[in-house]
């Protein structure tokens, strides 16, 4: 099987190229580095070692950029599709890169697969289209107002494919992520997720951040689970199985304040002076919702999805890699400024 990852330089993307690459399949990754890093493919090329690594294809361009998407789909039987602009404050900041990187990025993936004869693609929804809902655990069906661009656009997404189903007969699946975390997530930045931004700056020794009072709750799910759900949605041959929506998640919740106690209790042995750190509570993020959680009842009756990471588990290999890798780059501190 030849395979497109988009984002391959990116955190989900890279291990889903991995993934492949382990099951010695062809590889075309396309990237244009504004999220996704060169380092990203040199621990992608270090994991899968050099003999696979020769099935893969790197082109450097954008989903903007429908000639870039065609060159990638040519000869493709699958596209996995994770180039996106993520986070929702940075489409609030910049609601126009938001769109043009997340509906017209994957409207033109759309048509160069569909052009290119790919069998079908799966494509990163977010629980962010669950909106101003406010019945929990989410279940595929209902959702709510949009609160911000970047869930509007992953909404789009869903819409664009259901048409081209439709109009076109051209299969794909959306998977809604919950939260998910894991190596090489970037933990800089305005815009870093939480459990790779606390990490990072617990290991360097910098404060902390919290927005809110900690009680809010999410679900957190492991970029490992993440893989099994694409490779699942890819090779599912049950018709009524494709062109749906399905959260990949858990189906349970983690509190703000849960999460930094078990990531700070994983760093103690390691860096005991980590032991009386505290975090630093502020304002809430805008478009912020206070509790998510995942009903992931539907994968499992149709994809066969079954989680094989919990948050503890998934934490631990987590924190592992950072350290090991914050440590290679001379990245960490011994002292840590209490809050």
């Amino acid at each position: 099987m030849k395979a497109i990852v988009t984002g391959a330089a990116g955190f989900i993307g890279s291990h889903l190229a991995e993934a492949l690459l382990k099951l010695d399949q062809q590889v075309v990754g396309l990237d244009n580095f504004s999220t996704g890093t060169r380092d990203n493919l040199a621990h992608l090329r270090q994991s899968v070692g050099e003999e696979r690594w020769k099935r893969m294809r790197f082109i450097e361009g954008d989903i903007r950029d429908l000639d870039a998407c065609r060159e990638a789909c040519r000869g493709a039987a699958l596209v996995l599709h994770h180039a996106a602009l993520g986070s929702v404050p940075r489409s609030i900041d910049d609601p126009i890169a938001a769109s043009a990187n997340n509906v017209t990025g994957t409207l033109n993936m759309l048509v160069a697969a569909r052009d290119a004869g790919v069998g079908r693609m799966v494509f990163a929804s977010s629980s962010a289209v669950y909106g101003d809902h406010p019945a929990l655990p989410k279940i595929e069906p209902v959702i709510g107002r949009s609160v911000s661009p970047y869930g509007l656009s992953k909404y789009a997404n869903e819409l664009y494919a259901d048409i081209f189903a439709r109009c076109y007969g051209f299969d794909s699946v959306a998977l809604r992520y919950f939260n998910v975390f894991g190596p090489r997530q970037a933990p800089d930045g305005p815009y870093a997720a939480v459990i790779s931004a606390w990490i990072g700056a617990l290991v360097r020794g910098q404060p902390v951040y919290v927005n809110g009072d900690g009680k809010a709750a999410r679900d957190f799910c492991y970029v490992e689970n993440v893989v099994q759900a694409n490779l699942l949605s890819a090779l599912v041959e049950d018709p009524a199985a494709t062109n749906q929506a399905y959260n990949v998640a858990l189906g349970e919740q983690t509190t703000l304040n849960e999460l930094f106690e078990m990531i700070r209790l994983l760093l103690v042995p390691r860096m005991p002076h980590l032991a009386a750190v505290r975090p630093v509570h502020r304002e809430p993020r805008r478009g912020d919702v206070r509790f998510s959680q995942a009903d992931i009842s539907k994968a499992k009756k149709l994809l066969g999805f079954r989680p094989t990471h919990r948050v503890l588990e998934g934490l631990e290999k987590t924190v592992d890699w950072y350290v090991a890798n914050l440590a290679a780059s001379g990245e960490t501190q011994r002292e840590v400024a209490h809050a």
